[in-house]
């Protein structure tokens, strides 16, 4: 069980890749296209995203990190270069939300979710490349989040802000998430960015927010009862809404450990184990009886949000994976292998390639291929995972 779905994601990491190196190149005006359909018809006029874009880094870099192969460090270095050129303030530092087909700005507002992915992105190209400038901008990301993002009355960190770093009214990462002023989603994400920045550049101050984060996470965003992260807070953390995201509750039980062993606090690497199952187990209510994770959950109305994204089946393969290898329990495993399998039948496009958008009423969705949100990243990382765990 455990060779064949290390052998099936290794073969699939290598789908995924020839797939964004074959359709997503813009040869025409530099970097990646910004939007393909389901057909892989591309949009050469979409807006480009900087989340799209430092995922592409991330995942060519891991990959390449790896395999080695150097096609993926090629594509890496042009997505690392187009960034650099394109995304990076050069006026007010940061990261933009979104620019033109061309390159031009649209979209200045400072959102720390994509911040965090760049840090995240540059420090694993770094790894790759030993491209000291790609260090020294992940460090200079970071220092520019601690400096306006970071609430040092209340801890954590503050979701967005303009081109400026000024205040804003609308601080949503998207249009379908409440616009408060923190979010479990970002701070997930600043973690996971952090987590990765310290693997290349071990700063003891770096190491203190790290701690913070993960005890953000347990004082704050994990529910004691239920076990299910929370998702939206006021400035004072009190929580908004009982919305559940099964994929963000699994991604959450692995990464929290991940970045307890980077930074190897003996406590939090113990207290993250524990929540790790129990997450997982709280994940768990979200499988469907053919192995597929609804989406989300609205316990108050009792609504489940009856789709299956992409992004939570591959979060799931990992999230059950790491599950089975703290408690040897091999229903964990037996549940990775339904995740994948569920992956296979229904997430795949085997015709025209990457994973569908997800399924709605056993129909695939008719969503973006590649897009601001649509990204190689949850699924090559899946990928990866399993290959280093298994």
């Amino acid at each position: 069980m455990q060779e064949k779905l290390r052998q099936d994601l290794q073969d699939e990491l290598t789908a995924i890749l020839d797939y964004w190196q074959t359709h997503t190149i813009d040869e025409k005006h530099g970097g990646f296209l910004g939007k393909l359909d389901n057909d892989n018809m591309p949009d050469p006029f979409a807006v480009k995203g900087a989340v799209l874009n430092a995922r592409i880094l991330w995942s060519f870099s891991a990959a390449y990190n790896v395999t080695k192969n150097p096609a993926y460090l090629q594509v890496a270095t042009r997505a690392f270069d187009y960034i650099t050129e394109y995304f990076i303030d050069k006026e007010f530092g940061g990261v933009m939300w979104t620019v033109g087909y061309a390159g031009d700005i649209v979209d200045t507002k400072k959102q720390i979710y994509a911040q965090a992915f760049v840090v995240y992105a540059f420090s694993e190209y770094y790894k790759a490349s030993k491209n000291e400038k790609a260090k020294e901008k992940a460090i200079g990301l970071y220092s520019l989040i601690q400096l306006y993002s970071y609430d040092c009355v209340y801890g954590g960190y503050l979701e967005a802000f303009s081109r400026e770093w000024k205040e804003l009214e609308d601080l949503r990462l998207s249009e379908k998430d409440e616009n408060e002023k923190k979010s479990m989603n970002t701070h997930l994400h600043v973690l996971e960015a952090y987590t990765n920045l310290y693997s290349i550049w071990a700063d003891p101050s770096l190491k203190i927010h790290i701690q913070d984060l993960l005890r953000v996470f347990y004082d704050k965003i994990i529910d004691p009862n239920t076990h299910h992260l929370r998702l939206f807070f006021d400035e004072k953390w009190n929580p908004t809404g009982n919305l559940v995201s099964y994929g963000h509750d699994i991604e959450a039980s692995w990464l929290l450990l991940e970045a307890a062993e980077v930074i190897g606090d003996a406590e939090l690497i113990e207290k993250s184990k524990a929540a790790a199952i129990l997450m997982t187990d709280a994940a768990k209510e979200g499988v469907d009886a053919d192995g597929g994770l609804w989406y989300e959950y609205e316990p108050g109305e009792q609504q489940l949000i009856a789709e299956k994204h992409w992004w939570p089946q591959a979060e799931a393969v990992v999230g059950f994976v790491n599950a089975w290898q703290l408690s040897k329990d091999p229903r964990y495993l037996k549940d990775a292998t339904n995740s994948w399998q569920y992956i296979e039948k229904n997430i795949l496009d085997k015709a025209k390639g990457e994973w569908y958008w997800g399924i709605r009423d056993n129909k695939v969705m008719n969503e973006d291929k590649v897009g601001l949100w649509k990204c190689p990243y949850h699924n090559s990382r899946a990928c990866l995972e399993i290959m280093k765990r298994l």
